[in-house]
């Protein structure tokens, strides 16, 4: 007897530690198994698998490049004709949208990461490439487009003149493991963390020039890795923090340093739609960030849950400030916009709709 559930695919490049391969796969584990039957397609090896992945179908195709994998990733599509396939990331997405060709019974969902327009500006990466427009042309094979902040949808709809209609804005969830601290740092030192990749956007610079700068006592958790670790830690041993900083490369117990820490800091120039900033105050551990395109405005109510600001030298002034955050009501402000209920649901419902 054929199953009335609806067979959906999550495909990823690798299941390496990153925002985007933790929140994705967490979205996959987590809608009704009732009406879905959930497999997690990754193209990476299973070896390099930093997340436990439970409940649902776990398929690695054990290659190590998206391109390597294009034979054995249009092979499994064939073989198991998945109702939805959702897959996310940039390099993948573009090789998925051209295979969407192939199986017009397959709904395809692309799920964008970043402020494209942006990310290519700050990197420089635009460049002339006879295969542009193949590029820049994938969207159009993608039933639907699903944006992580409403500057994310803007950026591809001016960008690559994709129709609103065909894109959606769903925020990332929750996740599971981020309680609430039961009390706020007693340490004689202010307690600074920052997680997230080690790479020029993020805008480390800044914030280890800021911190140079003050004349209190504080220590910076820097949980995180990537291309910029060495230029990193030579600004560190060049603005005399080395004594200050405490730096891990990965850890499964995020929740655990976030709770220690008295702020969040975060640099970046732009950002899709930035996991870490709810998961800090999912803790009650306020934010200062800079105004910048992609979702942290969606995420930080100035006074509520931390600081928004325009400048370094009012960033400075926020992280001198001696005002208490509540850490209830740190919390209060993004769980009622991002819980994983509320989340899971609108995704449930996109897969269902798109079927109709």
């Amino acid at each position: 007897m054929k199953s009335n559930k609806i067979n959906i695919v999550f495909a990823l490049p690798n299941l390496l530690p990153g925002g985007a391969e933790r929140v994705f796969s967490y979205i996959a584990q987590n809608i009704d198994s009732k009406k879905f039957n959930a497999t997690l397609l990754i193209v990476g090896y299973s070896k390099d698998a930093s997340y436990d992945i439970k409940n649902i179908d776990l398929v690695f195709l054990e290659k190590s490049r998206v391109k390597d994998g294009l034979f054995a990733l249009y092979k499994y599509i064939r073989k198991h004709k998945p109702d939805i396939l959702v897959s996310a990331i940039g390099h993948l997405n573009l090789v998925v949208a051209y295979m969407s060709i192939f199986f017009p019974k397959t709904k395809f969902i692309a799920r964008e990461v970043t402020v494209l327009s942006l990310d290519t500006a700050f990197f420089k990466t635009k460049k002339f490439n006879p295969l542009a427009f193949i590029s820049e042309n994938r969207f159009n094979y993608f039933d639907k487009i699903i944006c992580q902040s409403q500057d994310m949808l803007d950026d591809i709809k001016n960008s690559y003149r994709i129709k609103a209609n065909k894109m959606v804005v769903i925020n990332n969830p929750i996740t599971d493991g981020f309680k609430l601290k039961q009390t706020q740092s007693n340490s004689n030192q202010i307690q600074f963390i920052t997680v997230g990749r080690l790479s020029k956007e993020k805008g480390y610079e800044r914030i280890l020039k800021l911190l140079s700068k003050l004349d209190f006592p504080f220590h910076y958790t820097i949980i995180g890795d990537g291309i910029e670790k060495e230029h990193i830690f030579s600004l560190i041993e060049n603005y005399s923090l080395k004594d200050k900083i405490t730096h891990i490369e990965f850890t499964k117990e995020v929740s655990k340093y976030l709770k220690k820490s008295d702020f969040f800091l975060q640099g970046s120039y732009f950002e899709g739609f930035p996991n870490c900033l709810i998961e800090s105050c999912a803790v009650g551990t306020p934010v200062i960030a800079f105004k910048a395109p992609g979702g942290t405005k969606e995420i930080i109510e100035n006074g509520v849950n931390g600081y928004l600001v325009d400048s370094e030298d009012e960033y400075l002034e926020k992280l001198m400030d001696s005002h208490k955050f509540n850490p209830i009501d740190v919390r209060e402000s993004v769980f009622k916009k991002f819980n994983k209920d509320l989340i899971i649901h609108e995704y449930e419902d996109l897969f269902i709709n798109i079927l109709k």
